[in-house]
């Protein structure tokens, strides 16, 4: 996605090259409907942007910012949500957007999990072993399960000063080990004292996971009644 903007932007200004920096990376397959990028320059027609984007990336504005501006280190806040289709028969339409999970889970032990997860914890179970990360502390500031039982739709919603490679993934397969039985909520709260990755669940696939926003100057993005379906 960067390098796409990236070029359209070179184009619409008639310059060289453009290089952003973006709020937050994501992972081969996740999606992103909130992502905000920085760039040395004047703003571009959104429309003209558009125009010669391909069509799996669109922008929705972009407008002039403060000088010193950095997308990235200004940033006070991400928020994501991990998407779980949670019914017996598969989707056409979510193939690709959510994860299919045909099995029974109990969304009141995930509830449990969600709010052990409210503070600062050190997240270490749930980043790559193999990592370039030297600070594992992280605060959360929100999480929650949502359901839309009549799509069949399963909604985790987290937002934290900051994230790790695989963080939200790593806790939505772990989470979902206790939902369906197989780890006690205690278990999972004792991952979030720096436990090893080896103690933590799988990591849950690309597909259900969407970046819906960035906060500055301390401003939440939860709460917001934004969905993972636009």
């Amino acid at each position: 996605m960067q390098e796409e903007v990236e070029k359209a932007l070179a184009v619409v200004l008639r310059v060289d090259a453009v290089s952003l920096t973006v709020a937050g990376r994501t992972d081969a397959g996740v999606h992103a409907l909130g992502q905000v990028a920085s760039y040395s320059g004047e703003p571009a027609s959104v429309a003209s942007l558009n125009g010669v984007l391909p069509e799996d990336v669109a922008v929705l504005d972009c407008s002039l910012a403060a000088e010193e501006f950095d997308a990235r280190r200004d940033a006070t806040s991400r928020a994501y949500t991990y998407l779980l289709l949670n019914r017996p028969g598969r989707s056409a339409l979510q193939r690709g957007r959510a994860l299919h999970w045909p099995h029974a889970i109990d969304l009141g032990l995930l509830e449990e999990c969600a709010r052990a997860l409210v503070g600062v914890h050190d997240f270490t179970a749930f980043t790559p072993t193999e990592t370039e990360h030297v600070r594992f502390s992280r605060e959360v500031f929100g999480a929650e399960w949502r359901a839309r039982v009549e799509q069949g739709l399963v909604e985790f919603w987290i937002e934290a000063d900051a994230f790790m490679r695989h963080m939200v993934r790593v806790l939505v397969g772990t989470m979902l080990e206790v939902g369906s039985g197989r780890r006690s909520v205690q278990s999972f709260v004792s991952l979030l004292g720096g436990a090893p990755r080896s103690e933590a669940g799988p990591t849950a696939a690309a597909c259900g996971l969407y970046l819906v926003g960035v906060g500055y100057g301390g401003e939440r993005v939860l709460g917001t009644g934004r969905r993972a379906d636009g």
